[in-house]
């Protein structure tokens, strides 16, 4: 017996997602980021110069003398993107982001707000009764939470320290602050494995709606640690880009034969995952799909670079691929794809191995255009992934020209995007440092599959 037959037979419920919400450095919000995405735009900028994205930003004197200070910048609220549309919910955002609120949290879980935000508008839920306030949990990670915060307080005398100075910088206050600014009384959680923390949340989240002790999860990740310990502790590992701080567009390139290192990135992204019979009992306007499938394994090998056979990598997306329907197909791949030499390889070689050496499977990353958000990375992806899935539409690989021979015949989607294509079944893959890998398999929802 087939391990999804065995799931199947327990009963398990489905998990439907009824709400995207994204705040990167394309866009403060889900439209935005989209838009900017599928048009080829890029939302990382020179930290050092007077971009307006970049003016918040404290100890810029330290970062422009960096190897690397460029990065993704969110666009400052309340705008919606990388021109400084305004955003469609302005009001809201700002009642969120309260002066109070400002001073008593920083900016990674400003961002998760801001995103837990758009999912529940999204998702129409705003749950009021005891009974549901207890049904809605969330589960929202960070890689590293604000380091900014803990720098800050290190130099200060004791009576100088606010009282605010632990919780601003916790990993899991993005998730507390969202359950306080919300309401919501269910599991309250918040994975901190790296780079993966945003996929590991999604499936940690997943798990609870399937075994019945949540109807509703918020489910993803935040990240913001655009400072001199992280760029620079980054850039001493020999693993951010170094080549192109004088053009900061073109400086991620993943899959490119010229990749020479990622580029930092801020942001969050956070689902509203749903037990199937709840969304539908009570009318969500929309299914974005289903979460069919999740997995996890370690590479043990290295504390930062990935296993050189991909075999963690290989079995992450084997075990999610159990979750796959009869019938269905796994269509397009949202890569981790940073823009590293070495892990862009692998991570080539492994779909080739799981899925086959395709061109039919698309690959692209949405790295080239927003940066490598760490620890947000593996939900924004996933957002990504779905809206792909749900639309028709691949988003192509910015600033990839010139594709590595590693990808052998699988389909790298170059820019312009790809439209119009039929997905039943898409992936999503996150690998973080201390070898930690994780792959979401995301389908279509079908009537056919509801008994």
């Amino acid at each position: 017996m087939t391990a999804r037959n065995r799931l199947a037979n327990l009963n398990l419920k489905q998990v439907a997602i009824t709400g995207i919400g994204l705040v990167t450095p394309l866009g403060t919000s889900t439209a935005s980021t989209w838009h900017h995405l599928l048009a080829g735009h890029s939302g990382i900028v020179n930290l050092a110069s007077s971009h307006p994205h970049a003016k918040h930003l404290p100890h810029r004197d330290q970062l422009a003398h960096l190897p690397c200070h460029i990065a993704g910048l969110v666009p400052p609220y309340p705008y919606s993107n990388a021109h400084s549309d305004p955003a469609p919910d302005a009001d809201a955002v700002a009642s969120i982001l309260s002066q109070d609120t400002l001073r008593k949290s920083s900016r990674f879980i400003h961002h998760a707000l801001v995103a837990a935000h758009e999912a529940l508008q999204d998702a129409h839920w705003a749950p009021t009764s005891d009974t549901d306030r207890f049904a809605t949990g969330v589960c929202i990670g960070s890689g590293i939470g604000s380091i900014d915060d803990f720098a800050a307080c290190a130099s200060l005398p004791f009576r100088k320290l606010s009282p605010f100075a632990v919780p601003r910088a916790l990993v899991n206050m993005a998730a507390g602050w969202t359950t306080l600014t919300f309401g919501l009384w269910g599991p309250n959680l918040a994975p901190a494995s790296a780079c993966a923390a945003g996929a590991h949340a999604i499936a940690d989240a997943a798990r609870l709606i399937r075994c019945g002790e949540a109807s509703v999860m918020l489910a993803g990740a935040s990240e913001s640690t655009i400072n001199p310990v992280s760029l620079g502790g980054f850039a001493r590992a020999k693993a951010l880009c170094v080549d192109s701080n004088a053009h900061p567009t073109r400086a991620s390139r993943p899959f490119d034969s010229s990749r020479a290192g990622f580029v930092m990135g801020e942001g969050a992204g956070v689902l509203v995952l749903e037990d199937l019979d709840h969304a539908l009992a009570r009318g969500a306007p929309r299914i974005y799909g289903l979460v069919a499938g999740y997995g996890a394994s370690a590479d043990a090998y290295h504390v930062t670079s990935p296993e050189p056979t991909g075999r963690g990598a290989k079995r992450a997306m084997q075990v999610a691929l159990q979750g796959l329907p009869d019938g269905y197909k796994v269509g397009y791949v949202n890569a981790h794809a940073t823009s590293t030499e070495q892990g862009d390889a692998v991570e080539l070689g492994a779909i080739r191995e799981v899925l086959g050496d395709d061109s039919q499977v698309m690959v692209s990353s949405t790295k080239g255009a927003m940066g490598h958000l760490l620890g947000a990375a593996g939900a924004v992806e996933a957002g990504v992934a779905v809206l792909s899935m749900y639309h028709g539409t691949v988003p192509g690989t910015l600033n990839l020209k010139n594709v590595d021979p590693a990808a052998g015949n699988l389909d790298l989607v170059q820019e312009p995007s790809r439209q119009g294509v039929q997905l039943d079944a898409v992936l999503s893959n996150s690998f973080g440092f201390g070898g930690t890998n994780a792959s979401l398999l995301f389908t279509k929802h079908s009537k056919k599959r509801e008994n």
